[in-house]
């Protein structure tokens, strides 16, 4: 299958482009040492600003610290640093980008809005191109929806927008308590940080929030119960129905259950469409509003253009950010206007009017709406994770291949430790750090997530060429042979220098 031809993609970089351009064989020596200079002043320049960037910048950065490399171009999956080398972009925003970088449709829509003289801040007033932005959002919500749907616009980042939904159904319901799962993430803020399961970016953090209960997300792989498969989603929607019902359950009726269709930074775990419509069913039997944060799975992500498609639900509130600004900072909530008990000013902020952004977003949503993008990830996006799936048996470091559409999960464990209950093996997190190290020599940028930091995250933006996809698995799989080569080497030769210590001491005490 190809790109249809109307996208205009970044082209595919062949292995050599990860490199600085050598010089040709034929030129002169004395025309070689311009570009040789010019290479090592650029690197660094690079070199500088990396060592500057550390000296000021916070130890929270993240990103940075796993790719030492500092961007200076784009053009759709392609970055190209200002060293010369060029990367294939398997984070993309970490999901933001979903026409990739500087795509013509989004640069064309930020340029005639500049060009138009319209304001670029305006708070939360009306203008031309918020009224565009909500018609081209609202004709892509789910059947039913957008009928007796409001929209709020939050503070430009999606924990923002979960913050909104949190205080939406708390203020509707006069309830405070709060249903999340496990794995989940939510943002980074106060609220949101409650509803994340994530207990390395919680514990060191004091205060409390609203009340937290906790259910178990079904993981086939690492089944929270054991069984995995649909066995394990069927006791997790059996457990959630009897803590709820339990009247010394401990569980207080809650204002909302907050739920990700696929985990992003859980490590790309999708839920069974069968038990997201038994939540559903629980929710709406006791008048639980459920919040969907579709953050990184929206426009196109997962195969649909809303992941809740797959299901076939409908939420009470749909949180949305990332892609929907076109790659601009963006955040709304999309509720039943039953929800719509506030008062005004009970969820404001500064940056809620951004032009920019409606105009890059409106069409970015109108462009992968019309020309099928959704379709094309569920396609490009089952054949890498079949092709990843194939390679398990040649690189059994990988444990498990998972996802949906273009949001794609390689979790990496170690094959020599034993197995649990459901065939998994312990992760392997360090060897995870080194392939996405690997990965980097190979001109591929790709992100690490999951339980321990272990799983592989693909989130290559919807233009993807075949070439490109292919690529990526490729250099993953290359990469992925070579740090399980050494480390096996590794393991084996540390095995061979305990036994030796082992026979050296006992030979010590029959002497």
């Amino acid at each position: 299958m190809t790109v249809p031809p109307s996208i205009v993609p970044a082209p595919a970089v062949p292995p050599s482009a990860t490199t600085p351009s050598a010089t040709p064989p034929s030129t002169a020596p004395s025309a070689t040492l311009p570009v040789q200079a010019a290479a090592a002043g650029a690197t660094a320049a690079a070199d500088g600003i990396l060592r500057r960037q550390r000296a000021r910048e916070s130890s929270a950065r993240t990103y940075a610290r796993s790719f030492p490399i500092v961007p200076a171009r784009a053009s759709g999956m392609t970055i190209e640093g200002t060293d010369g080398r060029r990367y294939l972009d398997c984070l993309s925003g970490a999901g933001t980008l979903a026409l990739g970088h500087n795509h013509p449709v989004t640069l064309e829509a930020v340029r005639r809005t500049m060009d138009s003289g319209a304001p670029l801040h305006v708070l939360d007033l009306a203008t031309p191109e918020k009224d565009d932005f909500t018609d081209a959002l609202f004709a892509t919500l789910p059947s039913g929806f957008a009928d007796r749907a409001r929209v709020h616009f939050c503070g430009p980042a999606g924990t923002d927008a979960v913050e909104a939904a949190l205080k939406l159904t708390q203020t509707a319901t006069g309830r405070s308590g709060l249903l999340a799962f496990t794995g989940a993430y939510h943002g980074m803020t106060a609220g949101a940080l409650g509803v994340t399961g994530s207990v390395a970016v919680k514990e060191r953090v004091a205060g409390g929030g609203a009340e937290v209960t906790r259910l178990p997300y079904p993981y086939a792989y690492r089944c929270p119960f054991g069984v995995g498969g649909e066995r394990g989603a069927a006791l997790a929607v059996t457990y959630a129905q009897r803590l709820l019902d339990d009247p010394a359950g401990g569980v207080v009726p809650p204002a909302a259950m907050i739920v990700e269709v696929v985990q992003g930074e859980g490590g790309a775990v999708p839920a069974p469409d069968s038990w997201l419509r038994a939540m559903r069913r629980l929710t709406r039997e006791r008048e639980i509003p459920l919040i969907v944060d579709e953050v990184q799975t929206g426009v196109g992500r997962t195969g649909a253009f809303w992941a809740v498609e797959h299901s076939g639900i409908t939420p009470d509130v749909l949180v949305l950010s990332k892609a929907i600004g076109g790659g601009l900072p963006m955040a709304v909530i999309v509720y039943d206007e039953k929800y719509d008990g506030w008062l005004p000013g009970a969820h404001t902020g500064t940056f809620r009017g951004n032009t920019l952004a409606m105009a890059a977003g409106a069409a970015t949503l109108r462009f992968v709406s019309a020309e099928g993008l959704s379709e094309r990830a569920a396609t490009v996006g089952a054949r890498m994770t079949a092709r990843l799936d194939g390679l398990r048996a040649e690189l059994p470091a990988i444990g498990d291949v998972r996802g949906r559409g273009l949001m794609i999960g390689v979790e990496l464990v170690d094959p020599e430790g034993p197995s649990d209950s459901c065939g998994a093996r312990p992760v392997d997190a360090e060897l995870a750090v080194r392939v996405r190290a690997a990965c980097l020599d190979r001109g591929l940028i790709v992100e690490l997530g999951g339980r321990f930091d272990a799983t592989v995250r693909l989130l290559p933006p919807l233009i993807v060429t075949d070439e490109q996809a292919e690529a990526v698995v490729d250099r993953l799989a290359d990469a992925i042979a070579e740090v399980s080569k050494d480390a096996a080497q590794g393991r084996h030769e540390a095995q061979g220098r305990r036994t030796a210590q082992g026979r050296h001491e006992a030979q010590g005490r029959q002497a």
